[in-house]
C-alpha cells in the first residue's frame, strides 16, 4: 500500500516561506542541502511548545503562532530609516557592525577595524558554496534548525590570537520590516590569549512594527582568551524575538557575560555553554525589566565538561502589569568534572498583583567532589523599606525607582567596563522613568 503525508494548511503555509525565500538564499550545493535538511528538520518538530520540557513556560505555538514571511533586503530609504536607530543605540567609543533586516550593511557600519579583528559577511562566505559548515550545529533545537535554514546573513569576527582590542565591538541588529522575520546567523571566534569586549543591540527602526528577528550567535574562544559581553534587547513592543547563543570556551579562559531584556512582546534568549578547558570561570549574569503584556525567557545551559571551572549565574526580572518572566537555568557537572564551584541564583520582583514569574533553576551532578548550589525567589517590593523612603519625602514611584534599582544593581555591578556598566543602568533608568 502507497503512503503520502498529507500536510495542514498550516504545514503547506510553513513549507512555503522555504520554498517562497529560497532564491533569495546565499550559498548553492552543500550549503542549500544543508539548508534543506535543516528546514526539513523544524518541519517535523514544528514550533516549540509546552509539552517540551525546555519550552515549557514559552509556548511559540500559542504566542508566536507562525513564522513570519522573510523579509525583503533594506533598499536605500530603509537604511535611512535605520541609520537613526543606529545612532540612539550606538555605544560611545565602539566598533560598529550592523545589519538591517537580516543583512549586513558596510555603509553603517565603521570602515576601519583595529589589527588583530578580521570580519566578513555571512553572505559572502556561503555564496561561494563552500563553508556550509557555518550552518550546522549539534544543539538539538527546532528554532536554531530554522534559524540554520533561513539565515541571510550575518558577521563572521575572527580575533588573533594575543590581540588585546582597545575598544569595544558592537554588533547593532535593526529591523525596519512590518509584519516580516528577519534571520541572522554570526560567529565569533577568539583566539588564544585574546582579550574583547562585545555589545550586542537589537532595535527597531521608526514605524517597524510585528516583525520576528531570529538570530544566532556561535562563539568559540580559546585558552586564556577573555571575552566580556553586554547584550541590550530593546526591540519594537509588539515584536517577537527568538535568539540563541553557542558558545564553547577552551582552558584558563574568563567570560562574562549580561543580557537586559526590555522590548519586544515575545522574547527568548537560549544559551549553551561548554566549559572545555580546565581552570575557566564564567560568569552569566541578566535583567529582565518587562511590563504590559510582555512574555520574556532567560534559558541557559552550562555543561561543566571539565574539572577545575568555577560558574556562576545571577538573574533578576521586574515584573509590572500582566507581564511574563521566565528563567530556567541548567548546570550539569560531567562525570570527569571534578572540582567543579558552580552556584546559580534568580530573584523576581513582582510590582502587581497579575504579573507573573517562573523560575527552574536544575542541577545535573554526576561527579561527587563539587561545590554546587542553586536558589530562586519572587516577591514584592518591601513594604518598611517604602515607608522609611515615602517617610523622607519621597513620592511613591519614586522611591519604588530606588529600590528597583538596587535590585537590578546586583546583577549589573557583574559588568566589568565602567563605561557599560553605567549604559546598561541608564537604560534601567529610562525604563523606571517611562512607567511613571
Amino acid at each position: 500500500m502507497d503512503l503520502a503525508l498529507a500536510k495542514t494548511d498550516r504545514g503547506r503555509a510553513v513549507s512555503s516561506i522555504f520554498s517562497d525565500a529560497r532564491d533569495r538564499l546565499p550559498g548553492a550545493g552543500r550549503v542549500a542541502e544543508v539548508r534543506r535538511e535543516a528546514f526539513e528538520a523544524f518541519e517535523r518538530a514544528g514550533l516549540p511548545y509546552r509539552r517540551i520540557e525546555d519550552w515549557k513556560y514559552t509556548d511559540l505555538r500559542a504566542l508566536m503562532r507562525e513564522v513570519a514571511p522573510l523579509a525583503a533586503a533594506p533598499d536605500a530609504a530603509n537604511i535611512a530609516r535605520a541609520r537613526a536607530a543606529v545612532k540612539s543605540h550606538a555605544i560611545e567609543g565602539a566598533a560598529k557592525l550592523v545589519l538591517v533586516d537580516g543583512v549586513f550593511v558596510r555603509e553603517l557600519s565603521d570602515a576601519g577595524l583595529e589589527n588583530g579583528i578580521s570580519m566578513r559577511s555571512l553572505r559572502e562566505a556561503l555564496e561561494g558554496d563552500r563553508d556550509a559548515d557555518l550552518l550546522v550545529t549539534k544543539t538539538p533545537d527546532s528554532m536554531i534548525s530554522l534559524n540554520a535554514a533561513m539565515a541571510t546573513d550575518g558577521v563572521l569576527v575572527s580575533i588573533a590570537d594575543g590581540a588585546a582590542l582597545s575598544r569595544p565591538l558592537q554588533i547593532i541588529h535593526v529591523t525596519t520590516a512590518t509584519k516580516a522575520a528577519v534571520f541572522t546567523r554570526s560567529h565569533l571566534k577568539i583566539g588564544k590569549g585574546a582579550r574583547l569586549t562585545l555589545v550586542e543591540s537589537f532595535a527597531a527602526a521608526e514605524g517597524a512594527k510585528a516583525y520576528q528577528a531570529h538570530a544566532a550567535l556561535i562563539v568559540s574562544i580559546g585558552d586564556d582568551a577573555a571575552l566580556s559581553q553586554v547584550r541590550l534587547m530593546a526591540d519594537a513592543p509588539d515584536a517577537v524575538n527568538i535568539s540563541s547563543q553557542i558558545m564553547t570556551i577552551g582552558a584558563k579562559a574568563k567570560v562574562n557575560l549580561f543580557n537586559m531584556t526590555s522590548g519586544g512582546a515575545v522574547s527568548r534568549l537560549q544559551g549553551f555553554i561548554s566549559l572545555t578547558g580546565e581552570g575557566t570561570e564564567l560568569s552569566v549574569n541578566g535583567v529582565n525589566l518587562l511590563k504590559g503584556k510582555q512574555h520574556g525567557d532567560t534559558t541557559m545551559f552550562v555543561d561543566h565538561a571539565v574539572p577545575h571551572c568555577r560558574s556562576r549565574e545571577v538573574f533578576r526580572a521586574v515584573v509590572d502589569d500582566r507581564a511574563h518572566s521566565v528563567f530556567q537555568g541548567r548546570i550539569m557537572v560531567r562525570p570527569d568534572a571534578q572540582k567543579t564551584d558552580a552556584k546559580m541564583m534568580t530573584r523576581a520582583l513582582l510590582l502587581s498583583d497579575e504579573a507573573e514569574a517562573d523560575n527552574k533553576p536544575e542541577l545535573e551532578i554526576f561527579a561527587d567532589d563539587v561545590t554546587c548550589g542553586h536558589g530562586a525567589t519572587s516577591g514584592a517590593l518591601d513594604e518598611s523599606l517604602l515607608f522609611y523612603l515615602r517617610a523622607r519625602g519621597l513620592p511613591e514611584k519614586e522611591a519604588q525607582a530606588l529600590l528597583i534599582q538596587a535590585f537590578v544593581g546586583e546583577a549589573v555591578e557583574e559588568i566589568p567596563d565602567d563605561g557599560l556598566r553605567e549604559h546598561v543602568m541608564s537604560q534601567a533608568a529610562s525604563w523606571l522613568e517611562a512607567r511613571r
